[in-house]
């Protein structure tokens, strides 16, 4: 039983990993379609350029409502270049 947790535990982060927005789906959902914790915009209904603004944003602090502390934590590892794959994949 533990070598199957570690098992799943470790394809957990080599998805995650290989898809940075892997991280998103719990809350966002698999194609950016959700509310998340009913307080979020649908990211997929966001622009390139607002949804890549938002990221930024709340990684240097400068953007957010109510999920501002969240979504900083969410954010602080993602790369420019994570942020721009996640853009393309989801926002418009």
């Amino acid at each position: 039983m533990k070598k199957l947790v570690v098992a799943a535990s470790l394809l957990t982060a080599c998805v995650a990993f290989a898809n940075p927005y892997a991280k998103c789906v719990g809350c966002h959902g698999a194609n950016g379609e959700k509310v998340a914790m009913g307080k979020s915009k649908i990211i997929k209904d966001m622009t390139k350029a607002d949804f890549i603004a938002a990221m930024k944003g709340y990684k240097d602090g400068s953007y957010g409502g109510p999920m501002k502390g969240l979504m900083k934590g969410q954010v602080s590892s993602l790369s420019d270049a994570d942020i721009e794959a996640i853009a393309n994949q989801i926002a418009k």
